[in-house]
C-alpha cells in the first residue's frame, strides 16, 4: 500500500522538505500532498474571477478556490500532519485540523511546546503530537512498518 500523507498548516521553514527527505531515506511507500505553500500564489488564487475593490473580497475568494485543493487532498489522505509554526497565527491549519476530525481521518500536530495550551483543542483529537519533523517520521515509519 502506498499511503498518501496531507501537510498542512505553516510555510516559512523547510519542515516538508524535512519530511520527505527522512520518508525516503527510510523507503516508506508514501506520497506527500499539501496545500499551495507559494504565499503570494495562494494570496492570488481567485484573482482569474476578477479585481475586486476590498481586501475581504479578494481574500473571499481565493480561499475558495484554495479550499478545492485543500478539500479534495484532505478527503483523499490516509493521513494529515498539520503544522503550526510560531511566526504567524495558522488560523487555516487548525481549520484542517478540525476538517480531519470531522471525517475521522487521523492526524498528527507538529508544534512546539510554547504554544501548546493555545492548541489544546486541535490537539484533543489527534493521534500524535511531534515537537520535530523527525519524530514524524517514525511515526509515520512505525505506523506503515509495524516496526
Amino acid at each position: 500500500m502506498t499511503w498518501t500523507v496531507y501537510l498542512s498548516g505553516e510555510i516559512h521553514s523547510d519542515w516538508r522538505q524535512q519530511l520527505i527527505e527522512g520518508a525516503s531515506a527510510q523507503n516508506l511507500p508514501v506520497v506527500f500532498t499539501s496545500p499551495v505553500t507559494d504565499h503570494d500564489a495562494s494570496d492570488g488564487a481567485g484573482d482569474m474571477l476578477g479585481e475586486e475593490q476590498g481586501a475581504f473580497w479578494r481574500d473571499h475568494k481565493s480561499s475558495k478556490v484554495n479550499s478545492i485543493r485543500t478539500k479534495t487532498h484532505i478527503e483523499k489522505c490516509d493521513i494529515a500532519v498539520i503544522r503550526f509554526g510560531d511566526k504567524f497565527k495558522q488560523w487555516n491549519a487548525a481549520f484542517d485540523a478540525g476538517y480531519c476530525a470531522a471525517l475521522g481521518k487521523p492526524y498528527i500536530t507538529l508544534h512546539d511546546e510554547d504554544i501548546i495550551h493555545p492548541l489544546k483543542e486541535v490537539d484533543a483529537p489527534a493521534m500524535a503530537w511531534a515537537k520535530t519533523p523527525e519524530q514524524v517520521v517514525e511515526i509515520l515509519s512505525y505506523v506503515i512498518s509495524a516496526k
